[in-house]
């Protein structure tokens, strides 16, 4: 068995975990923080709906410049309503889905660098990144998410059980 079809269930458990979370997220909550200078609700949720798309360019790329000299700055998508966050990240998560299921051993074993600027973060192998900057992250700001949900008194979807 490959990598990516061991992978693949935990994947697919992870995003449905996300959706159901997202899912629930009241559109006038956006703009809620806990207190003064921290993320809103809203920039979890549009995290959140990005971080699948990571996963076919770290599947295809060998390198990501977040601000590449000479060129773009990466910019996170602003979502404005929980139907546009479900619309995004459903359509991430399928081509993620896609690139993982693709992907090959000796692909997920080739080195990663996240850089900013021309200066690297980091290097790991792909495999590593898939683990680590998108399903452990996803997990990582879906707590946050709950947790600010929770303070809004919305009710929160089970997730293991």
């Amino acid at each position: 068995m490959s990598i990516a079809a061991m992978l693949l269930p935990e994947f697919d458990m992870e995003m449905a975990n996300t959706r159901k979370v997202l899912a629930v997220v009241p559109d006038d909550k956006f703009d809620w923080q806990a207190k003064q200078g921290m993320h809103t609700i809203g920039w979890v949720v549009s995290h959140l709906v990005e971080i699948p798309d990571w996963i076919p360019g770290t599947v295809s790329q060998s390198v990501w410049d977040l601000s590449p000299p000479g060129g773009k700055p990466y910019v996170t998508t602003v979502v404005k309503s929980h139907a546009e966050a479900l619309r995004l990240f459903d359509k991430g998560v399928e081509a993620a889905r896609g690139a993982l299921a693709g992907a090959t051993d000796q692909q997920l074993a080739e080195p990663f660098t996240l850089a900013n600027g021309g200066q690297a973060y980091f290097t790991m192998p792909k495999l590593g990144v898939i683990r680590t900057w998108v399903l452990n992250h996803s997990i990582h700001h879906r707590a946050f998410l709950i947790s600010y949900l929770r303070q809004n008194d919305v009710e929160v979807p089970a997730m293991y059980g």
